[in-house]
């Protein structure tokens, strides 16, 4: 992911952009430190001073940082949503199609897809949803109450990566039209909310 224009990056942010272009080199079983360090051009000592533990400290807050950068790219393309539908289909979309753009997650999916999917359905899944109901309950609470709207976001998450690591030939929730049917078939008559007493 791009910096902020105008903004330097920290000393931080240079280590965790380094992992990535290492990672992407040599995948991350054969990322060292000294890799990482060389990469950023920091030294070995200012690497440990800045993530105590090592590598999967870095690793650990490299993907804390990816999962919020996607989170609020993703919420910059649904928050104009006019309805549920519309909210539902545009997170389905945009999300799916944000795991598919990102030539870290390719890549690494490419040379070590067992730990990729190890991380993402295992280690990071509770962080994960955890973040996405942080950003999407607000959205979804404009037309669901508080807890549906919590329950909503953990259930599209859910449903992203699930359709993400194991892709159907029946359903493709980054094509708009295939979210849409699917959304109105299943994801709808499930959280739609009820009518109004007369």
């Amino acid at each position: 992911m791009s910096p902020v224009p105008g903004v330097a990056p920290t000393a931080e942010d240079r280590v965790l952009d380094a992992l990535r272009v290492c990672c992407d080199r040599w995948g991350f079983d054969r990322v060292t430190i000294d890799d990482i360090a060389a990469e950023a051009g920091i030294s070995r000592a200012t690497v440990y001073r800045l993530f105590p533990g090592g590598k999967d400290v870095i690793y650990q807050a490299f993907n804390s940082r990816e999962t919020q950068r996607f989170f609020v790219e993703l919420n910059a393309h649904v928050a104009a949503a006019d309805d549920l539908e519309d909210l539902v289909v545009a997170i389905l979309v945009e999300a799916t199609n944000g795991l598919r753009r990102d030539d870290h997650l390719q890549t690494m999916l490419a040379s070590q897809p067992n730990e990729v999917v190890k991380q993402m359905s295992m280690d990071d899944l509770p962080r994960i949803i955890e973040v996405a109901t942080t950003f999407f309950t607000p959205l979804a609470a404009s037309h669901l109450d508080a807890e549906r709207a919590g329950e909503l976001a953990e259930f599209l998450t859910r449903l992203v990566l699930s359709y993400f690591f194991s892709p159907s030939q029946r359903v493709d929730l980054g094509d708009p039209a295939s979210a849409r049917d699917f959304t109105r078939r299943f994801v709808l008559p499930a959280f739609a909310p009820e009518p109004s007493a007369p």
